[in-house]
């Protein structure tokens, strides 16, 4: 159990830290940025949260279902119902209780809940290499999940720091956010160690609750802000950008 605590603290702790990195590509920003680059910046966060839902999470949630001996579009189905029916919730009780950055509020939350079914699943790589000692590719196999999360969590840093930056919030006050973001990544990544033998069944479920609220607050927030009505493109080359590099660090580090 220790050692898997150790492992699991040092992996989750480097995508905290690559998160940590990203978020601080704020302070490039002594001034608030243009319009223009405003609605790149946004369809950049959409880009990436759509294609770290579809990868990081949806994809995981349906392999370990079909691992499990489930029906394996039953818990990514469901659980990204429930996790886009959720934010909707949340929205709508931003939206009573807050007068502003109800956007804001909904990004830094969806990202936050991203980060949490990530950090369980390298803990939990490492608690099942622990536990099966004769398999060293195990270990191998935890290391590299560790990497391709700490490396695709750079732009998701800024994903969260950047739009909150455009928003009028300062900038340190972006990049506190952008850390808090993060930080439940090694803070559930050690807990799940402790209860591995009871999450695992239900991972499926949580990887895909996430997805659905990231969605959400892509479709509902980021995109329309992002398009302006339809007046220009910069949201969507930002997007298509965003997208396409999480995808392609998803898949190269997976390899």
């Amino acid at each position: 159990m220790a050692q898997s605590l150790i492992w699991s603290a040092l992996g989750t702790g480097f995508a905290f830290l690559m998160t940590v990195s990203g978020a601080a590509t704020v302070f490039l920003f002594r001034k608030k940025v243009n319009d223009g680059l405003q609605k790149i910046f946004l369809g950049f966060a959409s880009g990436i949260m759509i294609a770290a839902s579809v990868w990081s999470l949806i994809i995981p949630a349906i392999e370990q279902a079909e691992e499990s001996g489930g029906i394996p579009w039953i818990p990514a189905a469901s659980g990204f119902l429930f996790g886009g029916l959720f934010l909707l919730i949340v929205d709508d009780i931003f939206a009573k209780y807050t007068k502003k950055k109800k956007s804001a509020n909904l990004l830094v939350f969806a990202v936050t809940l991203h980060n949490i079914p990530e950090g369980m699943a390298v803990g939990l790589a490492f608690a099942l290499a622990a536990q099966n000692m004769e398999q060293p590719e195990l270990y191998g196999a935890a290391f590299a999940l560790a990497l391709g999360i700490g490396v695709q969590n750079f732009p998701g840093g800024a994903a969260v720091s950047l739009p909150l930056r455009q928003e009028g919030m300062s900038s340190g006050k972006a990049f506190l956010y952008g850390i808090l973001s993060a930080a439940v990544e090694p803070l559930f990544g050690m807990g799940v160690v402790v209860i591995s033998g009871f999450i695992r069944p239900v991972m499926p479920w949580l990887l895909s609750f996430a997805a659905g609220a990231m969605i959400y607050v892509v479709v509902e927030e980021l995109i329309p802000t992002a398009n302006d009505g339809g007046k220009s493109h910069r949201g969507t080359v930002g997007s298509i950008a965003g997208f396409l590099i999480m995808m392609i660090l998803d898949v190269a580090l997976s390899l």
